[in-house]
């Protein structure tokens, strides 16, 4: 897989948006749209199935040299063989975690990417370690409804202050992109605007597209 800083498209297999259809045949169609890396997010299955969805898409995203990212088990990311595990605030932090070394198995080179919604959380978590930060949600989302949208004044304040690679997330659109990227944002992460297209890939390449020509 790229470098985290060389990651601009970041998407989702998002088993809420699945709608019957194959994790692993979507992870397909996101990496023939140019996605640079993929997350399993699962929170409504077993471990045991996110275990096995995990092993489903793994030879998928390595084949196209797209990292996959676990969503909130470190252990699986690390027994499947995935570079990445993500994790919420409430996962990692309000579990009385201070470092993503105690979340990372000893010796696994797992990296963690963590949530954040506000400034002071971003610090907290590049100080914990975090080897990518998430920035949102940016506008209104139906992955998490209860979310109060951090606005673009925080996408603001990431390209101003964050050194390590940060993705905007949270409802962002190929509508409302053009303000994401001149808010400061060169990475995002896009879930419903890609997997709820009538063609995947042909979403993602177009997100890509736009993201090429703002670096």
């Amino acid at each position: 897989m790229k470098s985290l800083a060389d990651c601009q498209l970041y998407t989702l297999v998002d088993t809420a948006y699945l709608r019957g259809r194959d994790a692993a045949e979507v992870a397909r169609q996101l990496c023939d749209g140019g996605a640079d890396l993929i997350q399993l997010r699962a929170k409504d299955r077993t471990p045991d199935e996110i275990r096995r969805l995990a092993e489903a898409m793994l030879p998928i995203t390595e084949a196209a040299g797209v990292g996959l990212v676990v969503n909130d088990h470190p252990q699986i990311a690390h027994a499947v063989g995935a570079p990445l595990c993500h994790l919420g605030q409430e996962d990692f932090f309000d579990a009385g975690h201070t470092h993503v070394s105690q979340v990372a198995p000893a010796g696994s080179g797992l990296q963690v990417g963590l949530s954040s919604h506000a400034p002071e959380q971003a610090q907290r978590a590049i100080a914990a370690g975090a080897a990518y930060v998430a920035i949102g949600p940016v506008y209104a989302t139906g992955t998490k409804p209860s979310a109060r949208p951090v606005t673009l004044d925080y996408v603001r304040w990431a390209a101003a202050n964050i050194a390590i690679p940060w993705f905007a997330i949270g409802g962002i659109t190929l509508d409302n992109l053009n303000d994401v990227l001149a808010a400061g944002a060169r990475r995002i992460c896009v879930v419903s605007a890609i997997l709820n297209a009538p063609d995947i890939a042909k979403a993602c390449q177009s997100f890509k597209a736009r993201l090429l020509s703002a670096r």
